[in-house]
């Protein structure tokens, strides 16, 4: 398998420098370059084409979400993934109004910075559990829901409910394999059959669901 290519973008070298050990440890993810502000990192894009770029919001120059649009018209196929110390609801709003798939936080990068980086290859949106509420208000004003989509949640099966509830946690079809037991296959079909039986069309949307039924309380 070709490992996924990683640029990094933060003015803090030591922690750069942390990033790469982390990722460079494992045989599916490679740091292919690194950049200290949105300046080096415009210019590094061009020639190494990356898969992920973590980029943080506050750097010298020219910062995270100035570099954003730039980034989405030069490298338009490359995921970006901002990681960053700002729970803030406006960063989060604009950094994916700007073109961002996922945002973490630097406080749980050690935790959460594979996972992310997993699912937006995957072509997943992913976010901090505690501003995931943030975004998807944005998606759903009010957090208006049909009343027939709380009813189509007893049409599942008890294993569809089981593996689209972990979906909604942001485990991964293969640590859900693990925890019940069955193949990721397996785990994928429930998950696909759940979905088309929500008529929800990503998992933003079943996140959204999720959280106006209490699933991920």
């Amino acid at each position: 398998m070709t490992p996924i290519r990683i640029v990094l973008a933060d003015d803090h070298a030591v922690l750069r420098t942390g990033l790469a050990a982390l990722l460079d440890a494992r045989s599916d993810m490679t740091v292919i370059g690194e950049a200290a502000d949105g300046v080096e990192l415009l210019t590094l894009v061009e020639t190494t084409r990356p898969d992920i770029i973590l980029l943080d919001l506050t750097m010298p120059r020219l910062g995270g979400l100035e570099t954003l649009p730039l980034l989405r018209q030069r490298v338009p196929d490359a995921r970006i993934l901002i990681l960053t110390m700002h729970h803030d609801e406006g960063y989060l709003r604009r950094a994916f109004k700007s073109g961002a798939s996922g945002y973490v936080l630097k406080k749980a990068a050690d935790v959460e910075l594979i996972a992310a980086i997993q699912a937006v290859m995957r072509g997943d949106m992913y976010v901090h559990p505690s501003l995931t509420r943030a975004l998807l208000d944005d998606v759903t004003p009010n957090n208006e829901r049909p009343a027939a989509e709380e009813e189509l949640w007893d049409t599942l099966s008890e294993r569809e409910q089981e593996v689209l509830q972990l979906v909604a946690l942001g485990h991964t079809s293969k640590e859900i394999a693990d925890r019940l037991s069955v193949s990721a296959k397996t785990v994928d079909t429930y998950r696909a059959r759940g979905m088309e039986k929500l008529e929800l069309r990503s998992r933003a949307a079943l996140v959204r669901f999720a959280l106006a039924k209490g699933l991920l309380e």
